[in-house]
């Protein structure tokens, strides 16, 4: 399966059903959506078609950002004092995001290029620090153990110091909701595009699956908030409005602006 520097693509079927999905349903992936496919192949992509979220999310008015290496490299990232949000930012900065997302969703791919890239530059200038909560909770959805090892390869970048720069490259190159995408070996490759993380540490990390008993109370955290999905995204307390919104990011930008950060 190729490794992309932008976002893999996929089967324009699949694209038109979640579109019209999209249409008459709030966008995210559910906690409570019920068993899906539980396909444990490696997933297909064909060249110039979009993803269901990506093509769903565009005809309700979302577009696509883009945020370089260069800056997210800069960024600092570390674990919260409870020891399960993973923090992006300074410290010290006056406002404070907080994103919940399970690897395996494809809404939060599109938050991604869409609301994140527009995090991006407010982290980097100290405005804003992002406080991430990995879930998992679609590997009981679908099936197999896609979420939980990207969320673990995740905390393991955490300890190399690449995590703002994996964690894009993860969704990225996020697999088909349904498939069991997310290997070992595919998330080393990923890893391949992060200059410097693929080493043997992080190699042990991901094929041990290290941070297992972390990817599980960071599972539980995400349940206990009382979020009913993902991605939530929650600027100093309070829910982005309107809730499509965090998948553009011009709209995400204002929507920044309106709660007083720009």
């Amino acid at each position: 399966m190729a490794v992309r520097t932008a976002r893999n693509v996929r089967t324009a079927g699949i694209a038109a059903v979640a579109a019209a999905v999209l249409a008459m349903t709030a966008a995210g992936c559910g906690s409570s959506s019920g068993s899906g496919t539980g396909a444990d192949s490696a997933p297909s992509a064909k060249a110039g078609a979009k993803s269901g979220a990506q093509a769903g999310a565009e005809a309700d008015g979302g577009a696509k950002g883009a945020v370089d290496a260069a800056t997210l490299s800069q960024l600092p990232a570390r674990m919260a004092a409870d020891g399960t949000a993973i923090v992006v930012g300074d410290p010290k900065a006056p406002n404070t995001v907080k994103v919940y997302e399970d690897p395996r969703c494809p809404y939060c791919m599109h938050f991604e290029q869409g609301g994140g890239s527009a995090l991006a530059k407010l982290v980097k200038d100290g405005k804003v620090k992002v406080e991430y909560t990995i879930a998992s909770f679609l590997d009981a959805n679908f099936g197999g153990s896609s979420s939980v090892k990207a969320a673990n390869a995740m905390r393991a970048a955490v300890d190399a110091g690449k995590f703002p720069e994996f964690h894009s490259a993860v969704f990225e190159n996020q697999p088909e909701e349904p498939a069991d995408g997310f290997t070992d070996a595919f998330l080393l490759k990923i890893a391949d595009t992060v200059k410097g993380l693929n080493t043997t540490a992080f190699q042990k990390a991901v094929k041990d699956q290290t941070h297992k008993d972390w990817v599980a109370t960071s599972e539980k955290a995400f349940e206990a908030s009382g979020s009913k999905g993902t991605p939530t995204v929650l600027v100093n307390g309070k829910k982005v409005t309107p809730e499509k919104a965090v998948y553009d990011a011009a709209a995400f930008t204002k929507a920044l602006k309106d709660l007083g950060i720009s």
